[in-house]
């Protein structure tokens, strides 16, 4: 199934509900640090529910981190400034979808480091700057997911 990679999330809201639809979408979740909030925060467990026993999250404390226990995968970066949009990428099953925080996107260190045709965008009206964190994260999963036919899903 696909990974969704959050860096440095800042609202445990959007992301207890990445962590619902991991969950239900059989996708492993991988969290950057540093945080904008504390993983035990109460925001956090509402949003997920009952869900966080459910979903496979792993935690890792910087990029670097997350970029050599992800060595051999592809990253493909979700990105206002992508070059790419999402719905003619060809998803494989082992992809990692990366996003950036709510507040920055992906820093330009992190984004440059993939190939342009790596960087995919939602489509927007002009002048829109962009789409909330958590439903960005359900459209392109979902988009994988359906071009997998929802492998093991009923």
């Amino acid at each position: 199934m696909f990974h969704i990679a959050l860096f440095e999330p800042k609202i445990a809201p959007n992301t207890g509900n990445i962590i619902r639809l991991a969950a239900n979408t059989g996708c492993k979740l991988h969290i950057i640090e540093p945080m904008g909030f504390d993983f035990e925060e109460k925001k956090l467990r509402r949003a997920g529910l009952d869900y966080h026993d459910l979903a496979n999250v792993s935690r890792y404390p910087d990029y670097a981190a997350f970029s050599a226990a992800m060595a051999g995968k592809r990253i493909l970066a979700l990105t206002t400034k992508g070059s790419k949009p999402y719905q003619q990428q060809r998803f494989q099953a082992d992809d990692i979808l990366l996003f950036g925080s709510e507040t920055a996107g992906l820093p330009e260190t992190v984004r440059d480091s993939l190939a342009p045709e790596l960087r995919l965008r939602l489509p927007m009206q002009p002048g829109a700057r962009s789409l909330n964190l958590a439903n960005t994260v359900a459209i392109v999963c979902y988009e994988a997911w359906r071009q997998h036919d929802f492998a093991g899903g009923v």
